[in-house]
C-alpha cells in the first residue's frame, strides 16, 4: 500500500470530497551516483563559502534575497518570506469542466493519484463516474506548500488523477522556433503517410516499452560491483541518407533504381559501454571477502593492484 504524501478536499459544487494524494511516479527507479573522495571512498560534504570574506559560513548566517538588478539584491527575513507564501488550504477548488481533448499535453507537469479519504468514497466515485460519462476533465486551483497550482482532475480506470499543469506564461510559444518554409512534394507526402500507416496502431501499450538505457547502466553497475571494469566503446559511424525520397523508399522497403546523385554523410551513434573482465571470477570472489572501505565502496584501482600482486 503506497503512502499518501498529502491530504486535501475537492470542492465539487456544494459537495466536499476528502481525498489523499499519492505520487504517480516511482522516483526509486532512477539511477543516481554519490560524490565521493577518490582516495578513501568517503562521501564528501559540501560547505557554504563566502568569496568576499574568504571563509566558510554556517547556515544560520545565510539569508535569502531577490536579484532585481545585476548584482543587486533585496533581502527577506523569515517572516517576510512567510508573508509571500500562499496560504496552504489543501483545498482543490473546481472552477470548470472542459472536454478532455481541449487541453494540450504540453501543459502537463506532474501527475498525482487521488484516493478517497475517510467518508469520501461515495462522492469520490460519483465524481469519477461523472467525468467518465461526460468525457470532461475538471479544471481546479490547488493551494499547497506555499504555492498556488493549476490542475485538472481526470478519470483513470476506476479512480482519479490530479494532473498539475503549467501556467500559460511558463510555456514557450512554438512560434519562437525557426521551422523554416520547406516545401514538400505530393508524392513525398503520400509516401510519408504510407510509412506512418505501416506502423499505425489503434491502441497504446506502454508495457511494450522499457528503459533500455537504465537496464544497461544497472547491469554494468552490477558488473562493476562484481570486480569487473567497464569502459566506453569507440564510436560506430552509421550512414545516413540525406535524399528525402531515397530515405522514404528505403523505409518502405523499396530500393532505388538509380543512384540519387547526392552525397551521404555519417552520423555517430551515442557512446555505448561494454564490460571488460580484468580478473578471473574466482579472484573476484576472494577479493570480496577482504574488508571493505568506509561507505561500502569498491575501488577498481585497488582491485587491479591486488590482482597483479597475485
Amino acid at each position: 500500500m503506497p503512502r499518501a504524501i498529502a491530504t486535501g478536499q475537492i470542492a465539487f459544487g456544494l459537495v466536499s470530497i476528502p481525498v489523499k494524494l499519492f505520487s504517480a511516479a516511482e522516483s526509486s527507479e532512477k539511477v543516481s551516483f554519490n560524490m565521493l573522495h577518490g582516495e578513501c571512498g568517503s562521501r564528501i560534504q559540501q560547505k557554504l563559502f563566502c568569496p568576499k570574506d574568504e571563509r566558510n559560513i554556517e547556515r544560520t548566517e545565510v539569508v535569502k534575497g531577490y536579484e532585481f538588478s545585476k548584482g543587486q539584491y533585496v533581502l527577506f527575513n523569515d517572516e517576510e518570506l512567510k508573508a509571500l507564501e500562499e496560504k496552504s488550504t489543501q483545498q482543490i477548488d473546481i472552477t470548470e469542466f472542459v472536454k478532455s481533448d481541449l487541453i494540450d499535453p504540453i501543459y502537463f507537469d506532474k501527475p498525482y493519484y487521488l484516493g478517497p479519504d475517510k467518508g469520501g468514497s461515495r462522492a469520490y466515485t460519483l465524481l469519477a463516474r461523472a467525468l467518465e460519462e461526460t468525457g470532461r476533465w475538471a479544471v481546479a486551483k490547488y493551494a499547497a506548500r506555499g504555492k498556488g497550482y493549476l490542475v485538472v482532475i481526470r478519470p483513470l480506470g476506476k479512480g482519479l488523477v490530479m494532473q498539475q499543469l503549467y501556467y500559460p506564461n511558463e510555456i514557450r510559444s512554438i512560434d519562437e522556433i525557426d521551422i523554416g518554409d520547406g516545401e514538400i512534394k505530393e508524392n513525398e507526402l503520400k509516401m510519408a503517410i504510407q510509412l506512418a500507416e505501416m506502423s499505425a496502431s489503434d491502441e497504446f501499450h506502454p508495457e511494450n516499452y522499457r528503459d533500455e538505457v537504465r537496464e544497461r547502466i544497472r547491469g554494468l553497475i552490477d558488473k562493476k560491483i562484481e570486480g569487473e571494469e567497464i569502459t566506453a566503446m569507440e564510436d560506430e559511424p552509421k550512414a545516413q541518407v540525406i535524399d528525402l525520397m531515397e530515405a522514404l523508399r528505403r523505409s518502405l522497403g523499396g530500393g532505388s533504381s538509380k543512384p540519387s546523385g547526392k552525397t551521404s554523410t555519417t552520423k555517430a551513434e551515442p557512446t555505448k559501454l561494454r564490460e571488460v573482465k580484468t580478473a578471473p571470477v574466482k579472484a573476484a570472489k576472494e577479493e570480496r571477502k577482504a574488508p571493505l572501505r568506509s561507505a561500502s565502496t569498491v575501488s577498481a584501482r585497488t582491485a587491479s593492484a591486488k590482482t597483479r600482486s597475485r
